[in-house]
């Protein structure tokens, strides 16, 4: 039951980023706030991540991450992407 409308957002993540928990952090998150989508580390040391939800639940995973220790958020690039439909989960995506 979802009374509020589904959006997916494209993240991607630059600064302590990797080798902190970042991408299990995000996982959690997502599963505590029904989130569906994938995290994964990139080559240049980034985080790339899609999320798909109510944005309010996209929010509150955010700053779920944002508390994560160790980690440190310097820069971030975000854009609105087409929802999936067929979307039921939240991968972590090995690199």
């Amino acid at each position: 039951m979802q009374s509020e409308r589904n959006i997916r957002k494209h993240f991607r993540f630059y600064g302590r980023v990797q080798g902190v928990g970042f991408r299990y952090r995000a996982y959690y998150a997502a599963r505590n706030y029904g989130v569906t989508g994938y995290v994964k580390n990139l080559y240049d040391g980034s985080v790339e991540m899609e999320v798909q939800a109510p944005e309010e639940c996209i929010d509150k995973m955010l700053l779920a991450i944002e508390k994560g220790t160790f980690i440190l958020i310097e820069n971030l690039e975000v854009r609105d992407i087409p929802v999936k439909t067929d979307e039921r989960e939240f991968r972590v995506v090995d690199s």
